[in-house]
């Protein structure tokens, strides 16, 4: 249980493991220029409604950059959280757990920051947490877009089986009684729906220590420019933000400006 009589602002966390089987450590990885933890530090410098950011990383050369460009790293992140596999809810609820021991005031909402997505803009930052603050019930606000492409084009493929099955069928069925084939129609007439993006993400505190949840179930949607929805998971991706972020200091802008 969190004590709510000592409370703090916004508190930023990014989340920088050692390991990664796509890039080698991926978080600090060259793009364009920079180590990728880079652009996330900068977004951040220019937001203005975040008390506190801290880097947790179980490793030591991420741990060194991020201090080195202004970011506290107040405790490292146990070897047993730091595996690929590992969710963000354990070490989400092991910094909460380590700044309660420590004394410090829990935070009024935590911004989820991840160092993989580079286009993130500082006024996105202060809008999720203003978004929050405007609608006390909600237990979070995640970033969200639409997919490059819409489900009802997609398909599962049970184990076993050898046909092709439409993988919304079951829970869109009026859209599949009004269009026989919704994969073959046009994306226009299909319903709209929503990707969650690793872009900004901010939770209450007591949704992450006592639902055990990263989000909650009343989740408030954070819309930004699609452009922006780059998440680095291999080598073209990475070559993606390279590009991107290019043409934006050509034009003479930084990522993080909107």
């Amino acid at each position: 249980m969190l004590n709510p009589a000592k409370k703090c602002g916004p508190l930023g966390v990014i989340l920088a493991r050692g390991g990664s089987k796509s890039i080698y450590k991926k978080s600090i990885a060259p793009c364009a220029g920079n180590p990728l933890l880079a652009y996330t530090i900068d977004a951040v410098k220019h937001a203005t409604l975040l008390d506190r950011v801290i880097l947790c990383t179980d490793d030591e050369e991420i741990a060194d950059l991020g201090r080195s460009l202004g970011v506290e790293v107040p405790f490292m992140e146990p070897k047993e959280l730091a595996g690929e596999d590992c969710p963000d809810l354990p070490v989400m609820q092991y910094v909460l757990s380590r700044l309660i021991k420590r004394g410090e005031a829990v935070p009024e909402m935590v911004v989820h920051l991840r160092p993989t997505t580079p286009l993130k803009a500082s006024v996105d930052i202060d809008k999720a947490i203003e978004l929050l603050r405007m609608y006390p019930e909600a237990d979070s606000v995640r970033s969200a877009c639409e997919p490059l492409h819409t489900p009802f084009k997609m398909y599962r493929l049970d184990e076993g089986e050898l046909y092709l099955k439409p993988i919304l069928m079951k829970e869109y069925p009026e859209v599949f009684e009004k269009y026989s084939e919704p994969h073959s129609m046009p994306r226009q007439v299909l319903p709209v729906v929503w990707r969650h993006s690793g872009y900004v993400d901010c939770i209450r505190p007591d949704v992450i220590t006592e639902k055990n949840s990263m989000c909650g179930s009343r989740i408030l949607p954070l819309m930004f420019e699609k452009w922006r929805d780059v998440d680095i998971d291999s080598a073209d991706d990475l070559l993606r933000a390279e590009i991107i972020i290019g043409r934006l200091k050509t034009a003479g802008k930084e990522p993080w400006q909107s």
